[in-house]
């Protein structure tokens, strides 16, 4: 008892190992783990241990400052926060530094700019250590802001290169860690934004777009939008008020709007002269057999238009297997195309990757045994290919039909030539990096640079 430290409900720490000299800290015995704010978590390896990296904005309100750390990960957990939301979050061990004492405590990173805090303090970590007077306040003292100002004055550096925001809603998937390192390894300050917390404020004088907590975000050069289908119109509205506020974006808002309508998506790439598997658009069940007749009959594909990633794509095999699946999407109300089947394909596509008018990477993709589609998100497989000069072509004129500087273009070979699928505005990295092994994140970085002229 004599060898606690009283402490109040909020005081000042440091982490001279992650180089933070200081950072307010919210003291809740109520929460079980210490938090640390953290942005751009990217895990490494390191001497065949895990690690990870990540930016640190160690004052509330303060965008500028920012210190670059790395850790050992000692753990990845499922923790619940105050709000009642699970998170999967990277824990570390790391040594604190409070008044005279000092000590290892584990901390999660998670981004906190929703908080108050960019530091919370559970009981795990005071245990033994200090008690708390939740009515006091800095009973170690604070520091004052020439003080503040002195500790990070050094980390307020003239900014070099670009200040680049990622527009996504999972900062852990392969293809969004790759673009964040692809940037920083160019020189850039990376920022993934979730869609969810970013929200917009409409003034004829004085137009904004903040970040949860607070954080106004009118100061970035550049924005790559990836938005998740069922985010789609909260996404496009989004990345169209960054445009406004003469924001850079990759893919822009309108381009991204028409490639997710994939009717209206074909209709633009045959106004382009851009073949593609013939297909059928009805509104009534009434028009079923006609519907069928047009494609050239069964085998047909059915494709829901809000599908995406192979989900809500179905192969009819009879004419009555057509007419009964044709009916039950027709009776549920949803908008579907039927195409025709082309079975010398054998389960095989080509994705063509096109960033700023070039096809920089091409795979073949192959269905599994038993599946008529190849997708890699439903365990295909990917293999180097290499395309001729026409599928080069219709892949690099798909995209500039769509207005896309970034796109995936999946093409089915046939026995009238090539065939245009689809067009994809946020298309994955991680099968074709693998398979290519070529900086397809870099090629997307590069785009930027040459459009704003860095």
């Amino acid at each position: 008892m004599l060898n606690k430290v009283i402490v109040g409900s909020e005081e000042w720490c440091s982490f001279s190992t992650l180089k933070i000299p200081a950072i307010k800290a919210r003291v809740d015995s109520g929460a079980k783990t210490s938090a640390l704010h953290a942005l751009n978590i990217t895990p490494f390896e390191k001497d065949g241990e895990q690690w990870v990296k990540f930016n640190v904005n160690p004052l509330q309100n303060n965008g500028k400052t920012l210190i670059h750390c790395q850790a050992k990960v000692i753990d990845k957990r499922l923790v619940k926060s105050s709000s009642g939301t699970k998170e999967s979050r990277f824990v570390i061990t790391t040594t604190i530094e409070l008044a005279d004492m000092s000590w290892d405590i584990e901390l999660t990173l998670t981004n906190r700019d929703s908080m108050g805090y960019r530091m919370l303090l559970g009981r795990e970590a005071m245990s033994g250590k200090i008690l708390v007077d939740p009515e006091q306040h800095f009973q170690l003292g604070q520091p004052t802001q020439e003080k503040l100002q002195e500790y990070y004055s050094a980390t307020k550096t003239e900014r070099t290169g670009l200040r680049i925001g990622l527009l996504a809603s999972n900062p852990d998937l392969y293809s969004n860690r790759r673009i964040i390192e692809a940037g920083e390894a160019r020189g850039h300050e990376m920022h993934f934004l979730n869609l969810k917390y970013c929200y917009m404020k409409l003034d004829a004088n004085q137009p904004e777009i903040h970040y949860r907590g607070g954080r106004v975000l009118n100061d970035f050069d550049a924005v790559i939008p990836r938005i998740r289908p069922s985010m789609t119109y909260y996404g496009c509205a989004l990345t169209r008020h960054f445009e406004s506020l003469k924001v850079y974006s990759l893919n822009s808002s309108a381009a991204i709007t028409q490639s997710r309508d994939k009717l209206f998506s074909l209709q633009l790439l045959l106004n382009n002269g851009i073949d593609i598997p013939t297909t059928g658009f009805a509104n009534s069940p009434l028009d079923t057999n006609d519907l069928i007749k047009m494609v050239g009959g069964s085998p047909l594909i059915i494709k829901l238009l809000e599908g995406t990633q192979g989900k809500g794509v179905v192969l009819a095999e009879t004419k009555k297997a057509a007419e009964s699946v044709i009916n039950a999407f027709k009776s549920l109300n949803a908008n579907i195309l039927v195409q025709e089947f082309i079975k010398e394909a054998n389960g095989k596509d080509i994705r063509c990757f096109v960033v700023d008018g070039k096809v920089v990477a091409a795979i073949q993709r192959e269905a599994l045994p038993g599946e008529f589609r190849a997708n890699i998100h439903l365990g295909g497989t990917a293999s180097v290919i290499k395309v001729t000069l026409e599928e080069k072509k219709i892949a690099i004129r798909a995209a500039k039909a769509m207005n896309l500087k970034v796109a995936g273009v999946d093409i089915i070979r046939s026995d009238k030539g090539p065939l245009l699928l689809e067009v994809n505005s946020s298309p994955g990295l991680e099968g074709i990096e693998g398979a290519t092994n070529k900086d397809i994140a870099g090629e997307m970085i590069k785009a930027i640079e040459k459009q704003v002229k860095w």
